[in-house]
């Protein structure tokens, strides 16, 4: 029997630049009374690795430039937020009222490059940047639960991402580690015995959608969460297998 079980690691603290995410994580674990095993892999969300990284930043530091306040007219932002989005962004792919859709420098695409004032102490004046790379955030997390367990997980850090035609945020996979961030199905049979010639499973996003049931988007405070039933193949993977080229982008 396939099952798949999700579960919400509790006591984890604010966290703050410096911590130490691996140790706290293991001291969920611990509580929860679970060992980890081969196969499990643990969702991590955003913005504690953001916290923990150091990617708390003030808007009081932040100087906006000419374009930042040209578009403020558009947006009615905060031009000190359109700043650090323009900072963290290749391109304004759209502009209109409290509204800004970039393509990150990270090639994902998402309102306000992912900045964000939720959660985070201080809101109305600090905001919180996505980590500077979240696979490699991923890899070093993933190598510290290793050392001190001696079990190889897979991580996912996750944010919530609105989608284009749909209503409401979804969690998608930031960074990987461990195990494919997209599989390729073309060329199995289906049920049939017909060959797959699309299909392509997002492996990660949709491990990171489930645990975002569990760690919610307001004050629920459950910002890790282990994954044991996976029902895929270990390998190294990346974020960045997710990401569609733009030659390919049919909304750009």
């Amino acid at each position: 029997m396939r099952s798949l079980t999700l579960t919400a690691l509790e006591g984890i603290p604010e966290i703050h630049a410096g911590d130490d995410l691996a140790a706290l994580v293991l001291a969920a674990l611990g509580r929860a009374g679970i060992a980890l095993a081969a196969g499990d892999v643990l969702v991590v969300a955003q913005k504690i690795v953001s916290k923990s990284e150091g990617r708390a930043m003030a808007l009081a530091g932040v100087t906006p430039s000419p374009r930042a306040i040209e578009l403020v007219a558009v947006t009615q932002k905060d031009a000190r937020l359109i700043e650090l989005v323009l900072s963290e962004s290749k391109e304004v792919l759209r502009a209109k009222k409290d509204v800004m859709i970039v393509e990150h420098r990270l090639g994902y695409v998402m309102a306000s490059a992912g900045i964000d004032q939720s959660n985070v102490e201080h809101g109305g004046e600090s905001v919180l940047l996505l980590p500077i790379d979240p696979d490699a955030s991923c890899e070093r997390l993933r190598v510290s639960l290793r050392g001190a367990t001696g079990a190889d997980p897979g991580v996912i850090i996750n944010d919530s991402v609105g989608r284009a035609w749909r209503n409401g945020t979804v969690g998608i996979a930031l960074g990987v580690a461990g195990l494919p961030g997209l599989l390729d199905l073309r060329g199995r049979p289906d049920r049939f015995g017909r060959r797959l010639l699309i299909t392509q499973v997002g492996v990660a996003d949709e491990v990171a959608a489930a645990a975002s049931l569990l760690m919610g988007q307001a004050d629920e405070s459950c910002p890790v969460v282990h994954v044991r039933g996976v029902p895929y193949g270990r390998r190294e993977g990346s974020a960045r297998e997710l990401l569609r080229p733009r030659d390919e982008d049919l909304f750009r």
